[in-house]
């Protein structure tokens, strides 16, 4: 059981949403922790059956036997401040819950709100800092615990441990190691109560809220960097480029050596791409919409694209 510094477990409210959060949960609740309410986004309409589904949180807290509240806003609602208010808490734990906190519910817990946020803060605050930093190619990234304030990922920091980003890791397989290194380190958080250190003045960098815009490859872009935005965005919101006026999504690809044609321009029989500067891109796993994901190899047995054609 890991224990506060004064030799008990500390009651929490746990406030989060997506699947990044669920392993700082679980392991909150298994370190033996008191978490008095989970805090989720509301249940949306997913699948084809637009069935109302909890997020992966809420399912996580039901399968605890968690309390679990879902307010669809929580700034200006004043009973939302006196409930939690009302939880005496001694801290809350605060993943990508997705709803901004305001001063009353900030102030409320004894320890303050503590937030796993992924990325070595001051650099990628903000919403997706996942793949900000694969899109950057930055060398490294990592887990900052910090304490929060009214600003935004502007609070001072607690904890702060970094990992590397190799050269063909995605979003995904960052992330996955990320929410891992979250949970481990706000039990020392919570277990230590290490001192508040400002964030650094420089290096602020912010890493907006994504959406499929994001995802177009702009084949005049080098081939370095387009690699780097499938690795980002793959598989939300999604790299794409377009083959016949449809969307054509590129789920893996890799930087070739090319030769000078115009961006876009298929330049052999295996799916090789002129990009900008005369470098060029393999697509090498593709979907079309509605259809399932293909090798390259496979996706051609079925759709010719000879050389020549113009992708985007």
């Amino acid at each position: 059981m890991t224990s506060s510094p004064l030799g008990h477990p500390l009651r929490l409210a746990f406030m989060g949403s997506p699947a990044f959060s669920v392993p700082a949960l679980r392991a909150l609740h298994e370190a033996g922790h008191e978490i008095a309410m989970v805090y989720a986004q509301p249940p949306r309409p997913a699948g084809r059956g637009q069935r109302e589904t909890p997020c992966p949180v809420h399912q996580a807290a039901l399968e605890l036997g968690l309390p679990v509240r879902t307010p669809a806003r929580v700034r200006r609602d004043e009973a939302e401040h006196e409930a939690f208010a009302a939880l005496d808490l001694d801290a809350a734990v605060v993943v990508a819950y997705g709803l901004i906190l305001p001063r009353p519910m900030l102030e409320a817990p004894r320890r303050g709100c503590l937030n796993i946020h992924a990325s070595l803060l001051p650099r990628w605050r903000g919403a997706a800092p996942i793949h900000a930093a694969v899109l950057a190619g930055d060398a490294e990234t990592g887990i900052t615990i910090m304490r929060m304030d009214e600003g935004l990922d502007t609070g001072p920091m607690l904890l702060r441990e970094a990992v590397p980003i190799g050269p063909r890791d995605t979003t995904v397989q960052v992330h996955d190691r990320l929410s891992e290194m979250g949970a481990r380190l706000i039990l020392r958080a919570l277990d230590e109560d290490p001192p508040a250190v400002p964030q650094p003045a420089e290096g602020a960098t912010y890493a907006p809220k994504l959406g499929k815009e994001d995802g177009r490859l702009d084949w005049r872009e080098p081939a370095l960097t387009l690699d780097r935005r499938v690795r980002a965005m793959t598989p939300w919101p999604g790299a794409y480029t377009s083959l016949g006026g449809e969307a054509l999504r590129v789920l893996e690809a890799e930087p070739a050596t090319g030769r000078e044609a115009a961006p876009g321009t298929v330049l052999d029989d295996a799916l090789l791409v002129a990009c900008g500067g005369g470098t060029a891109l393999r697509l090498t796993r593709v979907q079309r919409a509605g259809r399932a994901a293909m090798d390259a190899a496979a996706f051609l047995r079925g759709t010719a694209i000879p050389p020549g054609t113009v992708l985007g």
